[in-house]
């Protein structure tokens, strides 16, 4: 007697993954669905269990993402994506078998057709198409606040973020403080928190956001009271309690 085909589906939504062992029941009714996985980690460990002939896996998914569990697979993969065309040149190129999401009827046939094809020879290499992936799917590194635009009379002036030693709100302004003097921007402080480096400016008052590679110290006076003072500049600036924690390994 000829053994099953076996599958496993890994998809953490239960609505797409319903709709997925519907069409596979409808197109290829003899295929042994043995699990189905809402996660990562339980696709590893029923991947483990069953060694399935066939992979199902959706390329994000909580627990372990969908490129750890291909890694530990020893079976025929077929990759489930959202990813656009341009990125779907990895599974092309590696010779995997993928569904697009939203996926058509004739695209899911074709999908089964191929892999009906592939099951008598070994699994394809993913080590490729993995590594290609694991490079889309770095964040792309966010683009922060590089200059700043402040009008002075009929001109503009051109700042560059890292000569600002602080910014601090003035009424229906912002200050940009510098070593050689200030300007006034209408940006306000709640903006410029989403625009700039987080590593490089620190939010001490709701006011105001300090450059911390321009903090000399930090002193509390006999109320309590966290103030920094910056280097080469007389000027001191209170760091409010919400903020104080900031400082408390310097």
């Amino acid at each position: 007697m000829t053994k099953p085909v076996t599958a496993l589906l890994a998809e953490d939504e239960p609505l797409l993954r319903q709709q997925l062992r519907a069409r596979i029941e409808r197109q290829w009714p003899e295929l042994d669905i043995v699990a189905e996985c809402e996660d990562g980690v339980h696709a590893l460990e029923e991947l483990e269990r069953h060694r399935p002939d066939v992979l199902f896996l959706d390329i994000h998914m909580p627990g372990a993402s969908g490129l750890e569990v291909a890694r530990k697979a020893q079976c025929h993969v077929v990759f489930i994506t959202a990813f656009d065309q341009y990125a779907v040149d990895a599974f092309e190129k590696g010779a995997v078998d993928y569904l697009v999401k939203p996926v058509s009827e004739a695209r899911f046939a074709a999908m089964i057709d191929r892999l009906k094809q592939r099951l008598g020879g070994p699994p394809a290499n993913l080590e490729t198409v993995l590594e290609q992936l694991a490079q889309r799917l770095k964040p792309a590194q966010p683009e922060f606040l590089r200059w700043i635009k402040a009008s002075h009379g009929a001109s503009l002036k051109m700042i560059l973020v890292e000569d600002v030693l602080y910014f601090q709100s003035d009424e229906k302004y912002t200050r940009v403080v510098m070593k050689d003097g200030e300007s006034l921007i209408k940006k306000p402080i709640k903006e410029l928190l989403e625009e700039l480096d987080p590593a490089q400016f620190w939010q001490i008052h709701r006011s105001t956001l300090v450059n911390a590679r321009a903090i000399a110290g930090v002193s509390r006076d006999l109320t309590g009271r966290h103030h920094v003072t910056l280097k080469g500049v007389p000027a001191r600036l209170e760091v409010s309690r919400s903020y104080t924690h900031l400082f408390k390994q310097m």
